[in-house]
């Protein structure tokens, strides 16, 4: 009786033995195969930028007198923001306005006084040549019939010479006061002269007063009245208005999935919950090679009143969207930065190594595009389980009930 309880002890400690000892396979996490809404987008960080920043200045060294804005305000092309000493430019252009009454008057001597008296001055000159020469042709008579010694002919004729250069001399001086002669064209110079002088006080008087040249927004000011304007020293900042821009820089690795065009969701790190539209309009040719990023620009159809210059901002750029793309959890796939990735799949109890192509990579999601079907059982790597490998399953993430009836 004892020797049949032993014998049965034993062949129950070896069923047991061989129960605990029989081979169950690697027990692995897996995930199946499914189709999802799936999007692909990658993250820069970057700042708002405006069309062109203005440092506005003086090309002149002059005191303050005036300064019409501070930060934050918004000027208008042509508003006069920054007054500077004139004294010395008005008094330069009194003198101007004198030298040019003091040409004009000289046109109005050469009409009323200057023409009139040359032209009278011709006219006696005239009359003082026919005396002289009917002295002459007189006294020539009367030498020849000897009444007259020949040096009486010889003044008559060195007075008609005389007549003759005075007649010249009163000509000049009536061409030289007509509209086309010497004196008006002087006096014309000098009115052109005078006219150019007040042209140049005037603009040295318009560089004292420097204006707005766009329509723009004041974000720095360094200056105030009373101080000393140096010239080429930048007294306002201006942020010029129109098309909103972000200046942004992303890793180089995610430039292959960048194109023009491309549309993206902005949000300002001050206002966090507000996000706003944005545009890929260029990618910059070069890359930065110390820090590994390449400039992306954007640009903004319809700017939330917030954004200021310079704030700072996170952009996600959409690159691709699907609305039922055959997908896995990242982990599921593995060297999926690899030129070859490949999934460990479920079949009839084993391992086995499947290699697949991929193409969006949404958040914590890959899509695969060949390779897999819709319902596969991919593994997960935590398992430890490799190709070939028995495999035991444990029930699939987010799909709890009974485990899926794949073999042992």
């Amino acid at each position: 009786m004892k020797t049949r309880h032993l014998i049965a002890l034993l062949l129950a400690a070896a069923v047991l033995a061989a129960w605990l000892l029989w081979p169950r396979g690697v027990p692995v996490d897996v995930v199946k195969v499914e189709r999802s809404p799936l999007t692909q987008s990658v993250v820069a960080t970057g700042r708002v930028a405006t069309p062109s920043r203005i440092e506005l200045g003086t090309q002149v060294t002059a005191i303050i007198d005036a300064v019409a804005v501070r930060e934050g305000a918004r000027v208008q092309a042509g508003d006069a923001l920054v007054k500077l000493r004139a004294t010395d430019a008005d008094a330069a252009i009194e003198q101007a306005r004198s030298q040019i009454a003091e040409a004009q008057a000289r046109f109005t001597q050469l009409d009323a006084v200057g023409l009139p008296v040359a032209e009278q001055a011709v006219k006696q000159a005239e009359a003082n040549l026919r005396v002289a020469e009917a002295e002459y042709q007189r006294a020539q008579a009367l030498v020849a019939q000897q009444f007259y010694s020949p040096s009486k002919l010889d003044e008559a004729a060195r007075q008609l010479d005389n007549a003759r250069a005075q007649l010249r001399t009163a000509q000049a001086q009536r061409d030289a006061n007509t509209p086309r002669g010497a004196e008006r064209a002087t006096a014309q110079a000098r009115l052109a002269q005078a006219t150019a002088a007040l042209d140049t006080a005037r603009a040295k008087r318009d560089l004292l007063t420097l204006r707005a040249p766009v329509d723009a927004l004041v974000i720095a000011r360094d200056a105030e009245p009373g101080d000393v304007a140096q010239a080429g020293r930048a007294l306002l900042t201006l942020a010029e208005n129109g098309e909103t821009r972000i200046h942004a820089t992303l890793d180089e690795k995610n430039l292959r999935y960048l194109q023009l065009d491309a549309h993206a969701q902005a949000v300002a790190d001050a206002f966090p919950g507000q996000s706003f539209d944005a545009v890929v309009y260029y990618l910059s040719p070069a890359i930065d090679a110390q820090r590994g990023t390449v400039e992306v620009r954007l640009r903004v159809p319809a700017p939330p009143a917030f954004l200021r210059p310079d704030m700072t901002v996170s952009v996600e750029v959409v690159i691709g969207r699907k609305p039922t793309a055959l997908s896995l959890p990242l982990e599921a796939v593995r060297d999926v930065d690899g030129t070859t990735p490949w999934v460990l799949l479920a079949r009839d109890g084993n391992a086995v190594r499947v290699p697949v192509k991929i193409g969006l990579r949404g958040v914590g999601r890959v899509e695969i595009t060949d390779g897999l079907n819709e319902g596969e059982v991919a593994i997960l790597p935590a398992g430890g389980a490799v190709d070939g490998d028995h495999i035991r399953l444990k029930p699939p993430r987010g799909a709890p009930g009974p485990t899926p009836n794949l073999g042992r």
